[in-house]
């Protein structure tokens, strides 16, 4: 059983790795290919689109992860005190999640609409100006960003229930019988039990968001004026628009030598933190 294994880590991990790695010392689009050394990553740091693209990404990141993660704890933490509605609220919750990201971005597209959208029809009736949510600088992005915490709050509310009902109910009876209160509670009991998932769901949603692509092509483009772009929209626009597979793959190696970095430090730091802990 491992070397079918194995043979599948080498055709779909390391193969892809090593080619990408091989492209990105080359200079090739599609038809001749040669090697120009760090000529790509040179060229890389000093392209202002690629210095757009990585502020884009880490505020996105930032900014998704943040709401992501406080409204998913926050439902999970009242569904779990109402029990009653659970079941109902997390099938409802998850469908987002399953939706594929291409259907969500289009419904959230017609949502944004700047004629006849929901948005700005809820805006008229307010009585105020409608917005080109997706055609101004200062809220295209924060627009998708809306549109992927909508789509991840079920997985991660679904997550942090389960966690939650793991928790032993005895530690809450110990700390009320001590006068403590609802945010004590959940500061004190809660969020050391449920540790272990809350650090699962901050990795996987930093890697998650430095991979944004899909929301971003299909609501935007990019636009306006690069004020969506990200890395990833970056390496699918110079790899196969301009057709600059070596500078793409420069991209994409410092994408993935930043993601590791991350994940590497947020592994050691949050052992620390356990240990500390106990």
């Amino acid at each position: 059983m491992i070397a079918p294994f194995f043979i599948l880590l080498m055709l779909f991990v390391i193969v892809p790795i090593v080619i990408n790695v091989i492209l990105s010392f080359m200079n090739y689009n599609m038809r001749e290919i040669h090697f120009v050394g760090f000529t790509n990553y040179i060229e890389l740091f000093k392209d202002k689109l690629f210095g757009i693209a990585f502020k884009n990404t880490l505020f996105y990141t930032v900014f998704n992860v943040l709401f992501t993660m406080i409204i998913s704890f926050l439902l999970a933490v009242f569904l779990n005190r109402n029990q009653w509605i659970t079941k109902f609220a997390r099938s409802c919750m998850y469908i987002p999640y399953v939706t594929s990201m291409v259907v969500a971005a289009m419904i959230w597209l017609w949502m944004y609409e700047p004629h006849g959208g929901v948005f700005n029809e809820i805006l008229k009736a307010l009585g105020l100006q409608p917005v080109n949510w997706l055609l101004q600088k200062s809220t295209a992005l924060p627009c998708i960003i809306a549109m992927n915490v909508w789509k991840g709050i079920g997985y991660n509310m679904v997550l942090f229930l389960a966690a939650l009902q793991g928790v032993p109910t005895a530690l809450y009876e110990a700390a009320s019988m001590d006068g403590a209160k609802g945010w004590a509670k959940i500061r004190y009991i809660t969020i050391p039990m449920i540790q272990p998932i809350i650090f699962f769901i901050f990795i996987t949603n930093i890697i998650n968001s430095f991979n944004v692509f899909e929301s971003v092509t299909v609501m935007t483009s990019g636009g306006p004026l690069n004020s969506t772009t990200t890395l990833v929209h970056q390496i699918y626009t110079r790899s196969f628009t301009e057709y600059k597979l070596g500078y793409g793959s420069a991209i994409a190696m410092v994408l993935s030598i930043f993601v590791l970095l991350f994940t590497f430090l947020s592994f050691r730091f949050g052992s620390q933190s356990n240990d500390t802990g106990n």
